[in-house]
């Protein structure tokens, strides 16, 4: 039994997660449901596989630590593997990445998302549970970077998932383990290394929050990923990950350097057949920062339902997007074109519309005044001066 052979399976059946566990049989994730498919793998044809996938130079530290995770390109698919021990003995979870580079278009996120990644400094926090497809929304957002601005990006990820190609932007990959031998090791070396933009992979440690907030404080675009159900909690999360006597600053320092939460969740659409990323965004205007420096992160909730014109959604409001979006990307189509760049036409001077002339109202026959003894009656304004000195004449000889 090869692992390819597994995958390419896997693959076939449109599968996101393939699962091995010795003295079971292969389960696969499709569309979010969970199901078997083929024979009980022997544990120790399992234990085989799993450590030629690791390989002897790296098998030592997995018998130490019983947990190992490695990215590789396996039966034509990039995978992202994570091999552990169990009671029953080695397993492995494998998910499938997908083979093209992700975008707000083909992920089919919102395209104002793209804000996100405008400002020079800031920290934006992307959001969810387990399998809701952070990792690929952080691929998106650095992609557009990559396409517009020429910064320097510095991505540190346990494993690499996407392996990004420079356009405008210059751009370094480290994986933790291989590259660097933590996250806290690799964010304290990025200060050293004239970074513009730094994607941390995963904050779990206190210690790699700190890190964060500090290098996001000090004039650096920060995006990370939070393992939480909405935007609340991740910042909720980030604060209380923290003893309780320095609470209160680092609230403070995720105040002034917020600029926006990503917390996202996958909906299947029965028409389309695909599984959509559901957002909530919220967006640091003064008032959420106000929030948050204070620890009333209850009070969020409020803010995301009334912070439309800054750009925050909630769920409910992107569900209502969403329904009434009409160009979706479906995977597996045809791929789409390149879209070339805007041009903008020359500005004609505006044509003003030729105003016709108002229509003369009929004149109106005006009776004369009865004469009065010394008064000079004058006709209106249509009688002409011929006139008006005649009338003058006649007056003059009568006296």
């Amino acid at each position: 039994m090869e692992l390819d052979g597994l995958i390419s399976r896997a693959k076939a059946e449109g599968a996101s997660d393939l699962h091995l566990e010795p003295g079971l049989p292969p389960a696969i994730r499709v569309r979010g449901s969970l199901r078997t498919v083929g024979e009980p793998i022997p544990a120790k044809v399992l234990l085989t596989l799993a450590r030629s996938t690791v390989g002897e130079r790296a098998w030592p530290d997995f018998l130490e630590r019983r947990s190992q995770d490695l990215s590789k390109v396996m039966a034509g698919v990039r995978c992202r593997i994570n091999v552990l021990g169990t009671s029953r003995g080695v397993g492995m979870a494998i998910r499938l990445l997908s083979a093209f580079q992700p975008t707000l278009r083909t992920l089919n996120l919102h395209p104002d998302l793209k804000k996100m990644v405008e400002p020079t400094h800031g920290l934006v926090l992307v959001s969810g549970p387990t399998g809701s497809g952070k990792s690929s929304t952080l691929a998106a957002l650095v992609e557009e970077i990559n396409v517009r601005e020429a910064r320097h990006i510095i991505t540190l990820e346990s494993p690499i998932e996407y392996e990004l190609s420079p356009r405008r932007a210059f751009i370094r990959q480290r994986e933790i383990g291989r590259d660097t031998p933590s996250f806290q090791q690799a964010l304290l070396d990025s200060l050293r290394e004239d970074p513009d933009v730094l994607i941390v992979g995963e904050m779990r440690e206190p210690e790699t929050m700190r890190l964060t907030l500090n290098a996001a404080e000090t004039g650096h675009l920060v995006l990370a990923t939070v393992h939480s159900a909405t935007a609340a909690e991740a910042l909720q999360r980030v604060v209380s990950s923290f003893s309780a006597e320095i609470q209160n600053a680092v609230a403070a320092q995720l105040a002034d350097c917020l600029h926006g939460v990503i917390a996202q969740r996958l909906g299947f659409r029965s028409e389309l057949n695909i599984r959509v990323p559901e957002c909530e965004i919220l967006v640091a205007s003064t008032a959420v920062r106000a929030m948050v420096r204070q620890g009333q992160f209850y009070k969020l909730a409020t803010a995301l339902e009334s912070g439309g014109q800054e750009g925050s959604w909630s769920f409910a409001r992107y569900k209502e997007w969403l329904e009434r979006r009409g160009d979706w990307y479906i995977p597996g189509d045809a791929a789409l074109p390149a879209q070339p760049a805007m041009e903008i036409p020359e500005r004609a001077p505006p044509v003003r519309p030729r105003r016709e002339p108002a229509a003369q109202p009929p004149k109106r026959a005006v009776e004369p005044a009865p004469e009065q003894e010394g008064v000079l009656v004058i006709p209106s304004d249509d009688e002409d001066l011929h006139s008006i000195v005649s009338e003058l004449e006649k007056k003059g000889t009568k006296e």
